[in-house]
């Protein structure tokens, strides 16, 4: 590990050409909230009523027209005296002219309010997938997300066996077509298995930038390259609501989304905007692929070899990736599954993933909680990506002041007693105070659900690196796929799903005191270096350099900082 830190630092370090890989690694990240924002679009429930069946009705009312026969053909519920959505007022067959006895189901459609969500065509509308068919748009939602589940975790450990490029750039490829696809399915369920592939894609091409990303930073700037990231995906979520409204229908929509990702394969799909990462090559024992990538940083960072001191020297580089490539003439790769080996790894991981799942399953509840009757489609995804805004903002200014661990905890701490305080005191706490514990409680899922996802990936070893956080990602995915299942039970799917999940919380709290703290440390290479990090003192300030050391002490670089090796 400390030659392939002095690799690294004989490159240039995080030189102009690292920062603006990086940089530019945010854009893509525009086209990944289009595709998180197109779910709710796509299965936005517009208000409906069936559409009225002459033949039905008695031959004295038959002649009706308009709002007449609307109140004869359907009945209406509650005091806003709202039309049935699923039934028809059934009249006695016998009788000419008389009172409904009854009611029956929907025999010619229904009539939709629209535009819903800006669209005037959707899933939804085309098939009918409301009333007796209205399980179908729960069914699609999960099947989405664990297409999303399966591409973290099997696309995750393709990212250690193929690279981050070949995973990053095989995913757009599959992306823009599965895309293009769902905009012609001729059913619903060739869009069920196309939502499925598009979100495994989906997730391989996230996975595979956000990993490369991490890996050219050097410990000061991850934080920010990393989190800052979100802000562009929320860009892309706020945008999405414009194109809808003018495309206004959800073919068009998903087309416009699949050429955005075609055209990103144009030019993140060449290496000089999207190289391997020399962090795996160095690795998995590829030095001669990682000389060619390290010799263009050296360049582009304006390294001269001529001038510079020793250790940077292009000599040094050569001769440090000679050293490190003679013991393995092949490269190796890793399997996920030898984590089973560690004493700390493990345990780590176990805990990262447990948070991500209660953040992405207690989120709907705290939606629910901020809008407990039907709300309109803007205010909740309106609220939900100003709230990833302003968690974003939080971790970039607390992430690297306090640490990770310290923050993790108290977000886990105020998503814990949001939820308990919401599941207590529903019939007793004035409204505002409802709605405020909401908002608390969502912003703080949604930073410790970023925040788990940065910890995850700076703990777990490079050769495993995508794998693990593959199956961090995937736990907070399963989480979200909750949501779904028990929407179809629902209030007291609702009720039942919040209580397990602030159960939940609780246990977090006292397991994310065992982690380490990341903050500052060089990222580990090997699953040896991984089950060196220690759980430090919870406290303020950084960790003292016997907290630090991903090597034996022998190893340690004299008079240097440990942290500031890029």
């Amino acid at each position: 590990m400390e030659s392939e830190t002095r690799v690294l630092r004989a490159a240039g370090g995080f030189g102009r050409a690292r920062r603006l890989l990086a940089a530019a690694s945010w854009l893509p990240c525009v086209a990944l909230g289009l595709a998180l924002g197109s779910e709710p679009l796509l299965t936005a429930l517009p208000a409906h009523h069936c559409r009225p069946d002459p033949a039905l009705l008695p031959p004295a009312l038959r002649g009706l027209r308009g709002s007449a026969l609307l109140d004869a053909s359907v009945p209406r519920l509650g005091p806003a005296r709202a039309p049935s959505p699923c039934l028809l007022l059934r009249y006695p067959e016998s009788a000419s002219r008389a009172r409904p006895n009854g009611t029956r189901p929907c025999t010619r459609g229904w009539h939709y309010a629209l535009p819903a969500a800006g669209l005037l065509r959707s899933p939804v509308t085309q098939w009918n997938l409301v009333c007796e068919d209205g399980w179908k748009v729960p069914l699609e939602q999960t099947s989405h997300l664990l297409g999303w589940l399966l591409g973290c975790v099997l696309l995750g450990a393709g990212c250690d066996w193929f690279g981050r490029r070949a995973v990053f750039v095989a995913s757009l490829v599959l992306a823009t077509g599965l895309g293009a696809s769902e905009a012609l399915a001729a059913s619903f369920p060739a869009l069920l298995a196309l939502r499925l592939l598009h979100g495994g894609a989906l997730a391989g091409f996230s996975l595979a930038l956000y990993v490369a990303r991490l890996e050219l930073c050097d410990p000061p700037h991850r934080l920010v390259f990393s989190v800052a990231a979100g802000l562009f995906s929320v860009l892309g979520t706020l945008l999405l609501p414009g194109l809808a409204l003018l495309a206004q229908d959800w073919r068009l929509l998903q087309g416009l989304s699949a050429l955005v990702t075609g055209l990103l394969l144009l030019f993140w799909g060449f290496p000089s905007l999207f190289p391997e990462s020399p962090c795996w090559l160095l690795a998995t024992g590829q030095p001669a692929r990682a000389r060619k990538i390290l010799w263009h940083f050296a360049e582009a960072g304006g390294v001269d070899p001529e001038h510079s001191s020793e250790e940077e020297s292009s000599l040094a580089m050569a001769t440090e990736l000679d050293m490190l490539g003679a013991g393995s003439p092949q490269p190796q790769y890793h399997s996920v599954l030898e984590l089973q080996q560690t004493c700390v790894a493990w345990r780590n991981g176990l805990i990262l993933g447990f948070s991500s799942l209660i953040c992405g399953g207690i989120r709907a509840s705290f939606l629910r909680s901020l809008t407990p009757s039907e709300p309109a489609f803007y205010q909740p995804y309106f609220l939900g990506a100003g709230l990833e805004v302003v968690a974003t903002v939080f971790l970039l200014l607390t992430g690297d002041r306090w640490g990770r661990r310290p923050v993790l905890l108290l977000g886990t701490l105020v998503v814990g007693l949001a939820s308990l305080m919401l599941l207590a005191g529903t019939q007793y706490l004035p409204e505002w105070t409802m709605l405020s514990l909401s908002v608390l409680g969502l912003l703080a899922s949604q930073a410790v659900s970023a925040l788990s996802s940065l910890f995850a990936a700076e703990i777990f070893p490079t050769v495993i690196r995508g794998a693990g956080l593959g199956l961090v990602l995937g736990a907070g995915f399963l989480g979200q796929a909750a949501a779904p299942l028990a929407a179809l039970q629902a209030r007291s799917g609702f009720f039942l799903h919040h209580i397990v999940f602030t159960s939940f919380t609780i246990l977090a709290l006292l397991c994310v005191l065992l982690l380490p703290e990341s903050r500052g440390r060089g990222l580990p290479v090997s699953l040896q270096d991984a089950d060196r990090l220690c759980r430090s003192p919870l406290r303020g300030g950084r960790p003292d350099a016997d907290h630090l050391p991903l090597l034996p002490s022998s190893a340690r670089p004299a008079g240097r900082q440990w942290g500031q090796d890029g």
